[in-house]
């Protein structure tokens, strides 16, 4: 009676709602959730439609409030310090009783998932056990969570309990006890990561933004950039609707809109402002040359451009924008201009209070952003990010990294760029992590003074931009940060030193593509290896397929709700040419030459485009950058290729080391253990390698260059 009495108060108090359906097995079962407060255990008690025996803490089970819980169900109290808990468990579970364990053995203070304790995962493996994960939402912003004091709270949030598929945990055979155990308890932390990442909801990139503003109160100070000024998501989502509003007046709904705006809160506003009025941004490089931009415009339909005077006075983009064809070109200090009477009252009142109405509701796979490829290695294709895609790669980051509302991001990298959009500012931005933005990562001694002023405690930024970084910083500037995660090139061994030495950080580097959203892979705290790239995100299947003439690896193929709809090419303007792939129909080929080791991790070879082939055999232009380096590492190399009638192609390096010559590279392959076949014999001199707006090395000059050479 007083179980049924609760099941209804808490139902109506927090408003619980179950996704799902819990699917009953005969054999032996245990029960997994995350933990996110101590209403966990009860409202498990009160929803589960079983009876099961909860394993608890026993200095948890000594709280007044914790026993009261406790008294309405069974419960086993076991001491972890104790080597026999383990075996009481496991007896539990054999006598056929459903059980409940909370692998974390805490509850969270991040937000994401703890540390997964190696017990419970043995438990499962040893009794051979069906595993039901359930994953708890919305419990962290109880008042009986652990969160820190910056987290909203209230007394009844709103509770979700997702249901996922039941599974067993398979790990590979062989190995002591000990290492047994520990591959069991990275299946279960991989395992959970994946329920975390597959409970979540369909949405729009605007409907996202809506969410976070319920979540985190329309009054929480979220961003800032240069101008100093910290607005709140209620002042963000004015500015948005009504720039939203204005272009509507100027466009049609579906329409691409070009971007070309810098890195700072207006642009953010402008590309959920479109989103919400169902047109589609696309984020145009404002470094690349007028034919890029023109091939831009011309494969993704764009016949209106928005920018602002003063950007494109300070950028000097007055050229290059005049010898654009075919382009309108609209500037947002007209725009304000156009704003009436009429179109202010709307913003303070109907739309301020009804901001869900305003809106075009967009299906989750229609296009949401375009971006385009860097032209690293040929002309800029657009890509086409669905709403889908874009959120669902925020989710799975969000499903490994312990990001929280106690965090800072500081984000230098440019917007147009998927890792400075989708990492850099959407991510914070939907999960409530206040946001410092700054319009170049190029300004190398200001950075981290911002860090520094700003307590950021998180940077993202390539391997060049943080090598700057660390070498300009004071050695106090980044004593806030815990999170330093490098992506779109590799990161060089000198700047990972440079960083542990000088500041005592450990850089997380990831990996990528603008057509994954971009995100495929990166080190955590959880799961680190260096040399790696880390290990694949939740909800993202890999295939390796083999190349001729190389024997470690394959080429990386990917698939998963991340994965761009298409491509659009000047070539056939408008047309969505759908991803093609050797391993089958959704499947996307990175052009990189990968392995995957044992325990998931990726270790990256070069992209395959990037091998040369001299008398037959296949050779990386990145290990031949890498022989530079040895030979040189005070200097930066680039590594390119000419054709060679006798034998296909010749190794061309360019360096900024004046002193480089062959005999060097020649002792650095013979102590590096690098084939004699991998030192180039022509050795060319510049002032500076040339670089793309990104960070990324410009590889078609490059190879021009080696061609004329």
């Amino acid at each position: 009676m007083i179980k049924a009495i609760l099941y209804v108060i808490i139902r109506v108090l927090f408003r619980v709602k179950v996704v799902g359906e819990f699917q009953r097995e005969e054999n032996h079962t245990v029960i997994i959730a995350n933990h996110q407060s101590f209403l966990d255990g009860l409202i498990l008690g009160l929803f589960l439609p079983i009876s099961p025996v909860f394993v608890v803490n026993t200095a948890i089970a000594k709280r007044p409030l914790v026993r009261l819980f406790l008294s309405l169900g069974e419960y086993l109290a076991v001491d972890p310090s104790n080597p026999m808990a383990i075996k009481q468990i496991i007896r539990l579970v054999e006598s056929g009783r459903p059980v409940v364990i909370f692998p974390e053995g805490r509850i969270t203070t991040t937000g994401s998932l703890m540390k997964i304790y190696e017990g419970s995962a043995f438990v499962t493996l040893k009794t051979e056990a069906t595993i039901h994960p359930v994953i708890i939402e919305g419990a962290t912003f109880s008042t009986l969570s652990r969160m820190g004091s910056d987290h909203p709270t209230r007394w009844f949030p709103r509770i979700t309990l997702t249901y996922c598929t039941p599974t067993r945990l398979v790990i590979s055979e062989g190995g002591s006890a000990h290492e047994r155990r520990t591959k069991s308890g990275e299946a279960m932390r991989t395992l959970l990561q994946k329920c975390l990442f597959e409970s979540r909801r369909p949405n729009d990139l605007y409907g996202a933004f809506l969410d976070a503003i319920s979540i985190y109160g329309s009054s929480r100070e979220i961003i800032e950039d240069t101008k100093q000024i910290e607005y709140t998501y209620g002042q963000l989502l004015t500015m948005t609707l009504g720039m939203g509003r204005l272009i509507s007046r100027h466009s049609m709904a579906g329409e691409a809109i070009g971007v070309l705006m810098p890195t700072a809160v207006p642009t953010l506003a402008l590309i959920l402002g479109l989103s919400a009025f169902g047109r589609t941004p696309a984020m145009l490089n404002f470094t690349a040359g007028v034919d890029g931009l023109q091939s831009a415009c011309e494969g993704a339909v764009i016949n209106t451009i928005i920018t602002s005077k003063a950007f494109v006075e300070q950028a000097k983009l007055e050229a290059k924008l005049g010898a654009l064809k075919n382009v309108r070109l609209l500037y947002l200090e007209d725009l304000k201009e156009e704003m009436g009477l009429m179109d202010k009252l709307w913003l303070m009142g109907y739309a301020r209070y009804f901001p869900n109405r305003v809106r075009v509701k967009s299906d989750p796979k229609t296009p949401c952003i375009i971006l385009f490829t860097s032209g690293s290695e040929g002309k800029p294709k657009g890509v086409v990010l669905s709403h889908e895609a874009i959120l669902a790669n925020i989710a799975q980051i969000r499903a490994i990294v312990d990001f929280s509302t106690e965090d800072k991001v500081l984000n230098a990298l440019p917007i147009f760029h998927s890792f400075g959009l989708t990492a850099g500012t959407l991510l914070p931005i939907l999960g409530g992590i206040r946001l410092f933005l700054y319009p170049s990562p190029l300004h190398y001694r200001v950075i981290p003074e911002i860090a520094y002023d700003r307590s950021c405690t998180i940077l993202f930024g390539t391997s060049t931009f943080l090598n700057h970084y660390g070498l300009h910083a004071h050695p106090y500037d980044f004593y806030r940060l815990r999170y330093v995660v490098s992506g779109a090139e590799k990161l060089s061994a000198s700047v990972k030193e440079l960083w542990f030495e000088k500041f005592g950080i450990r850089i997380f580097e990831g990996y990528g593509a603008t057509e994954t959203a971009p995100v495929i892979a990166v080190n955590t705290p959880m799961a680190y290896r260096s040399g790696t790239v880390g290990q694949i995100l939740p909800g993202i299947e890999a295939k390796l397929i083999s190349v001729p003439g190389i024997d470690a690896g394959g080429i990386l193929h990917v698939k998963g709700a991340n994965v761009m709809s298409g491509y659009l090419r000047a070539e056939h303007p408008g047309f969505l040419e759908k991803p093609t792939s050797e391993a089958g129909e959704g499947w996307y080929d990175t052009g990189d030459i990968v392995t995957i080791d044992h325990e998931g991790f990726i270790r990256i070879a070069g992209r395959v485009k990037r091998f040369a082939k001299i008398a037959g055999e296949m050779i990386s232009l990145e290990s031949v950058e890498k022989l530079a380096l040895t030979a040189s590492p005070a200097y930066v190399h680039a590594a390119s290729s000419q054709s060679d009638e006798a034998r296909g192609e010749a190794l061309v390096i360019f360096t900024t080391d004046k002193e480089l010559k062959r005999d060097l590279l020649q002792h650095a392959a013979r102590t590096g253990g690098y084939p004699e076949i991998a030192v180039p014999k022509k050795i060319l001199y510049i002032d500076t390698i040339p670089v793309l707006g990104t960070g990324k090395t410009d590889y078609v000059t490059l190879k021009s260059m080696a061609e004329d050479a």
